[in-house]
């Protein structure tokens, strides 16, 4: 019989020993989280985009006329003065012409001295009218002293007079139109067989309006170019600046005088700069997934020493922070613990093994960190990177 109840006590512990591991095989068990700590210090906001440098001042020295363009000898690099001679420009060869257009122009010649010859034959003939007409204006008014003819015949003596002087003068000026007409005509001949290297007299000199380096040359080889081409680009590569275009919604943010780090370009350390203008106009500048934004471009002006900026040229990339925000002493927490719940900032809070959900208020943020209104204190522990899996009141074990 005691064997029997020894059996059956046996037999009840080991169930009870199941049923314990089972559920503690089946319990929840704490959820592993990375977390992070809630401190004071310095805080910053920043927009950061990236921007290139040019050259503060440039000037594009362009063909005065049009001509032939000599070989322009500069190099992009090369050092010039004021009034150094860039290139020169000489008139272009005229036209190759068949003897068609030979024949042409001589027969214009022809017509034109044609119509100059018969243009000075109507100023003969009106000089000759006129003549006339002042000849009978003098016999009528002596006639009208005495009375021999009316007066409607004086005043139509003077009319004729008038009119004769007035014709006169039309003549003459068709005798101009017809001398330029001619000379026009010669000219074309005169061109046609003209001299084109006896041009020395007629060269234009091109020279450098400023001190500085040549940063183009945009019409190297010789040839024919048009009034307004540009050819040179001179300009100082020791006075920089930077242009950063930002979003419309980033650039109400900043003002002049606000701080500038430039990092990334190419050095060792970062640069210092300082905004000098936020253009007033926007243009619209279609992003790498094709999304239309309006930006406008903002001008910073380099404040570190030139030795540490020396090696950057103009067009060169370099990526820029513009500080619009900065306090030295202020409870902030990383951007990674924050999440959006119910229209409210909320964070996971350590306490006591558990995750505590707590609603804070935030002012700014940038990229890292956010700058904590109310809601947090200074070395409390939260949850960086909540999973979906995590509740509040959760066990959790920190990695």
């Amino acid at each position: 019989m005691n064997k029997i109840w020894i059996k059956r006590g046996l037999l009840i512990l080991l169930g009870l020993a199941a049923i314990v591991v089972l559920i503690w095989a089946f319990r929840p068990q704490p959820v592993a989280v990375q977390v992070a700590q809630v401190t004071r210090g310095s805080f910053q906001q920043l927009i950061e985009e990236d921007g290139k440098t040019r050259v503060r001042e440039r000037y594009v020295v362009s063909a005065p006329v049009a001509g032939k363009l000599q070989r322009i000898a500069l190099k992009v690099g090369d050092e010039v003065k004021p009034g150094m001679l860039l290139g020169v420009i000489e008139p272009a060869a005229p036209a190759l012409l068949d003897a068609r257009t030979e024949r042409e122009l001589s027969a214009r010649v022809g017509a034109a001295e044609a119509s100059q010859a018969r243009a000075d034959a109507g100023v003969a003939r009106a000089q000759s009218s006129l003549e006339k007409s002042r000849a009978d204006l003098m016999r009528s008014r002596a006639l009208a002293v005495r009375a021999f003819i009316s007066p409607a015949q004086l005043e139509q003596a003077e009319l004729a007079a008038q009119l004769a002087t007035r014709d006169l003068e039309v003549t003459r000026h068709a005798a101009r139109a017809a001398g330029f007409d001619t000379a026009a005509a010669r000219a074309a001949v005169l061109r046609l067989h003209s001299d084109g290297g006896k041009t020395a007299d007629r060269q234009w000199m091109l020279r450098a309006p400023v001190a500085g380096r040549v940063l183009r040359v945009m019409q190297e080889n010789e040839g024919v170019v048009a009034i307004g081409t540009p050819l040179v680009e001179i300009g100082a590569p020791g006075d920089l600046e930077v242009v950063v275009d930002v979003l419309t919604t980033d650039a109400v943010q900043i003002v002049p005088g606000d701080a500038v780090r430039i990092q990334r370009w190419g050095g060792g350390e970062s640069l210092q700069g300082r905004v000098r203008r936020v253009e007033p106009s926007a243009f619209t500048k279609v992003s790498a997934l094709g999304v239309e934004e309006q930006r406008v471009n903002v001008i910073i002006d380099l404040t570190s020493p030139p030795q540490q900026w020396q090696a950057l040229g103009d067009g060169y990339r370099v990526e820029t922070g513009i500080i619009i925000f900065n306090t030295p002493d202020t409870l902030k927490v990383p951007v990674s613990a924050l999440f959006r719940k119910d229209g409210q900032w909320q964070v996971f809070v350590i306490s006591a093994g558990r995750a505590r959900l707590r609603k804070v208020e935030i002012s700014r943020q940038n990229g890292s960190e956010a700058m904590v209104s109310s809601g947090l204190q200074r070395g409390e522990q939260v949850v960086v990177y909540p999973g979906d899996g995590l509740t509040d009141d959760s066990r959790v074990t920190v990695r």
